[in-house]
């Protein structure tokens, strides 16, 4: 089978994917890999309905739209650690100061909840910043060029943008901030009616994808050179984002149904309390754990 699956350029999201095309594990599945770049999950979810791919690899935020039915969760990939919130300390010295600056934010994204969780604590809201949607691309120009005053990012951007603001870099809050109190996982997901028709291909996928996760968390600055060259990104930019997900993690759980349900649980949680979503739905109810052991059956078997 063919699939064409969604990913974004950054180490949390391709890693996986393209570690798993690397090394032939999906091929050795039976599958061909047709890769097409975005720069966010809900962007991922809406070419899904569109026919434009089959399979999107997504961060923590677009997983609201998989409570709300939208898409069927298949496969989990890891925690991110990736997500921040930065400035230039110039302007921003501290989370209190962000009240009535310009914070450049990707809605739906896992670092918009960074930014909410850091506006909590601030004992701030929407209401005191001006949110300026963006695409997360033009985050970093728009921070060092002043045309916003921090910006809700991930890594590779996060990189840059130390590069370039120099002592002036300021990191307000990033995943490991909350991660006694939020679980914050990425994952394959696909359409509910692809889901339907097509367990076993899912369950092939998973398996090359857990492959892929035993590899990355024995040779993930390998996995960064391999990206720079195949995504065009600075080699020393991705070498420096090596610690933007927890890949022993993700070895570790493979077939760890508990472990794996009780992250999503957890990252449910974050949606009630931040509103995203209304009221609590089963995990089951969108996350294929009966694909996810399949699949890890299939990799013990195939490893």
């Amino acid at each position: 089978v063919t699939l064409k699956v969604a990913f974004m350029p950054n180490l949390g999201s391709a890693s996986s994917l393209f570690a798993g095309i690397e090394q032939g594990y999906f091929e050795k599945m039976g599958i061909t890999i047709e890769t097409q770049q975005f720069q966010g999950g809900p962007a991922e979810i809406t070419a899904m309905q569109s026919g434009e791919i089959d399979i999107a690899q997504i961060g923590h935020g677009a997983h609201a739209l998989c409570i709300k039915g939208q898409a069927k969760v298949f496969a989990f990939d890891q925690l991110s650690m990736a997500d921040s919130v930065v400035t230039d300390k110039s302007k921003v010295p501290n989370a209190a100061a962000l009240k009535g600056k310009k914070v450049g934010v990707a809605s739906g994204t896992s670092s918009e909840i960074i930014l909410n969780l850091l506006l909590r604590d601030a004992g701030l809201s929407d209401s005191d910043i001006e949110k300026v949607e963006m695409d997360v691309s033009g985050m970093t120009t728009a921070l060092i060029s002043g045309q916003i005053d921090a910006a809700a990012t991930w890594s590779p951007n996060t990189v840059t943008i130390e590069e370039k603001l120099g002592d002036n870099y300021l990191v307000l809050a990033n995943n490991t901030d909350y991660e006694d109190e939020v679980a914050f996982p990425s994952s394959f997901v696909c359409l509910p009616e692809y889901a339907e028709k097509n367990a076993e291909i899912l369950e092939r996928f998973a398996a090359a994808i857990d492959m892929a996760q035993a590899y990355r968390a024995e040779h993930i600055d390998d996995i960064a050179k391999l990206l720079a060259k195949k995504l065009d990104l600075p080699e020393e930019t991705l070498l420096q984002s090596t610690g933007e997900g927890d890949w022993e993690g993700s070895a570790k759980t493979i077939g760890d149904m508990d472990t794996i349900k009780g992250y999503y649980e957890a990252q449910q949680k974050v949606f009630i309390d931040n509103g995203k979503i209304d009221a609590a739905v089963p995990v089951d109810d969108y996350v294929l754990f009966d694909a996810m052991e399949k699949g890890a059956e299939l990799y013990k078997e195939n490893k």
